[in-house]
């Protein structure tokens, strides 16, 4: 190819899979770029990004800085929800290096009269670009430079810093070369800083015995409210298979009064469109949506893919299902777990696109109804081009709607999802303890290109998962976890009230909760006061006031004498708002250490003062060094400081 650019644009980043995938973002947030550009000779170059949404027909321009090594930097701030398109363009910027070289020459004590009149040619190409103001300057600047007799005051104007900001501001871009077309989408706020809470509606009854109802969950909604949690995720609401139903503990054999797996979706009741029949009508459900709305609560719904053997769509369907040779359907397994209760879809059913379609009508039904959030179950167990094709179908016509992908899977299967489309995903979080494993997997979470697709959302536990950690926990110990997961995470979730009423025990030898209630009606007293309730709601109140908690990326760990301690610097994008957090990851004894404080990153000099407000117990600590001691008691194992320069 024969090409007279000179100017090469390489490694732009952020990009995924060389632009095959698009980044996220979240309104009013930054994204910065990154490019390699260069040119031959040594000729100045100048760079831009140049972006625009989805709806703008014309492409806005930022201007990008060089750094070092042929390394560029640029930024723009993205306004709307919606896809973003943004490219580099780089150029042989002739105006500008007419006047380095101009100087150079000047600074040399060599006479540039012939240069002056180069000049004049940079100064008529730019004319009719300029400002009237500029114009009048620009147009004496014409006369001096081919006025022999001027040249003294020519020279002056000529190395001014006016000058170079006009030629600046309005480029010739002469054999300019651009980057390929790269794209961010960008979300709603929730998408990147959201508090779930996860219960079971038929568990919602005060009295003992009684089938929980959607009436019942409304009725809880002031206390997860005052807990601080801004999500509440239910499990399944839809009919219950009552062929091959699960008894208590996940027995294959049911007996008389139990409910089943809110898994095992369909029944003589309907599918995936209806609701269990227990929990109420579908009015009582928009009734929940609008009651949690007005208490600043949405409600996310689980998004099951899978059928009980009696679904509608066995029968109606019969191609969505794999039949065996005896004309059974193999059973859902994931060994050593079976599920009895479930069909998995058939994905590769030549009817696969009415599937499909299906599958997206389930979501529009329930978007229709006011739902905006979506926890995906097991979203690894299907194909990956259907989640791309089904999240872009619903973003595109409501793109408020946002999607968890559960999938506690091998990483780069969790990657290729969130890369498909997913909004959040479910973390190791919930098996990371020490404190070098922490650091390692937030580190590769907010350094790595991770961070540009993959939002986190930790969760110490689920109904699915009873981590050995916290089997027979202390207060102490789920102190700790709630503490980690909220502030390392602008994203966050418990499986409550389990969590919060520390219901730890396990079937021997697995993380599964004993007499889960994923199988049984459970019954909670609702009204227990705890210490470990009331930090929650305590954390999560911080993190709602505190921007700096509200996003993952902006971390950095510090040093701090102690493997029992880990401590690490928060801070949002202008740091206004700067968050220091040590937390012991021992239960069970007093931990002591020196912390060292980023103050190069907080931006004060050493000996410089720094309030440390304790955001937690309201206490104030002066420090003034870049080493402070620490003790931390298992009664109250972390500080969360404000710090006031």
């Amino acid at each position: 190819m024969q090409d007279q650019k000179r100017v090469v644009v390489d490694y732009v980043s952020p990009s995924v899979n060389n632009g095959e995938f698009y980044v996220k973002r979240v309104v009013n947030e930054i994204v910065n770029i990154d490019a390699h550009i260069m040119a031959d000779g040594h000729d100045v170059i100048s760079a831009s990004v140049l972006y625009k949404h989805a709806k703008d027909k014309t492409w806005k321009e930022t201007r990008m800085s060089l750094l070092s090594n042929d390394e560029w930097q640029g930024s723009f701030t993205v306004e709307k929800q919606g896809f973003y398109t943004y490219k580099v363009q780089a150029w042989v910027d002739y105006a500008l290096n007419w006047r380095h070289g101009l100087i150079r020459k000047i600074n040399d004590n060599q006479h540039v009269s012939s240069e002056l009149l180069e000049g004049v040619e940079y100064i008529e190409a730019i004319l009719k670009k300029v400002t009237a103001e500029d114009k009048t300057y620009l147009e004496r600047l014409h006369k001096l430079f081919k006025n022999e007799s001027d040249y003294g005051e020519a020279i002056t104007e000529a190395t001014t810093e006016r000058l170079y900001q006009i030629f600046f501001k309005n480029p010739v871009k002469q054999f300019d070369n651009s980057s390929k077309d790269y794209q961010v989408y960008v979300d709603r706020n929730k998408a990147r800083f959201s508090t779930w809470y996860e219960f079971f509606p038929r568990s919602a009854s005060k009295k003992e015995g009684v089938h929980g109802t959607f009436k019942d969950c409304e009725q809880l909604l002031p206390r997860v409210k005052n807990m601080g949690f801004d999500v509440v995720y239910l499990p399944p609401i839809h009919p219950i298979g009552e062929v091959n139903r699960k008894g208590k503990n996940n027995i294959t054999e049911a007996k008389a009064g139990d409910v089943g797996s809110t898994w095992g979706v369909g029944s003589q009741y309907g599918g995936h469109k209806d609701i269990h029949p227990q929990l109420g009508t579908l009015d009582d459900f928009k009734s929940l949506i609008k009651n949690a709305k007005d208490n600043g609560i949405e409600i996310a719904m689980d998004y099951a893919l899978q059928a009980a053997p009696d679904h509608p769509w066995v029968k109606d369907h019969p191609k969505w299902f794999k039949w065996r040779p005896d004309g059974t359907v193999q059973y859902a397994e994931n060994p050593p777990k079976k599920y009895q209760d479930i069909l998995p879809i058939y994905w590769e059913s030549e009817d696969y696109k009415n599937l499909w379609n299906e599958c997206l009508d389930v979501l529009m039904h329930w978007i229709d109804c006011g739902i905006n959030i979506f926890r995906v179950d097991n979203p690894h167990t299907k194909p990956f081009y259907f989640w791309n094709w089904i999240i872009s179908q619903v973003k595109a016509k409501h793109p408020d709607v946002i999607f968890l992908a559960e999938a506690f899977t091998a990483p780069k299967v969790m990657q290729q999802l969130a890369k498909q489309g997913f909004t959040q995903s479910y973390t190791y979080f919930t098996w990371r303890e020490s404190k070098h494993e922490l650091i390692e997997y937030v580190e590769e979470l907010t350094r790595s290109e991770l961070k540009e697709y993959m939002q986190p959302n930790f969760w110490p536990n689920t109904p699915d998962i009873n981590p050995y950690h916290l089997q027979g926990a202390s207060e102490s110990k789920h102190i700790q976890r709630y503490a980690l997961a909220a502030t390392l995470s602008s994203s966050v979730g418990i499986y409550g009230p389990v969590f919060e009423y520390m219901l730890s025990s396990s079937l021997p030898g697995k993380e599964e909760y004993l007499n889960s209630e994923k199988f049984q009606i459970t019954h909670y007293d609702w009204d227990i006061k705890s210490k470990l309730i009331t930090i929650i709601a305590k954390i999560n109140d911080i993190r709602h006031n505190n921007p700096a908690l509200q996003q993952t990326n902006n971390i950095k760990f510090c040093h701090i004498e102690n493997d029992n301690l880990l401590a690490f610097y928060k801070w949002n994008d202008d740091r206004t708002n700067q968050i220091f957090v040590i937390i012991s990851l021992d239960a069970h004894n007093s931990q002591q250490g020196t912390v060292q404080v980023p103050l190069q990153d907080i931006g004060v000099p050493h000996g410089h003062n720094l309030e440390m407000y304790d955001l937690i117990t309201d206490s104030r600590y002066n420090w003034n060094s870049e080493w402070n001691f620490v003790e931390l008691h298992p009664t109250m194992p972390f500080h969360i400081f404000k710090i006031n320069k």
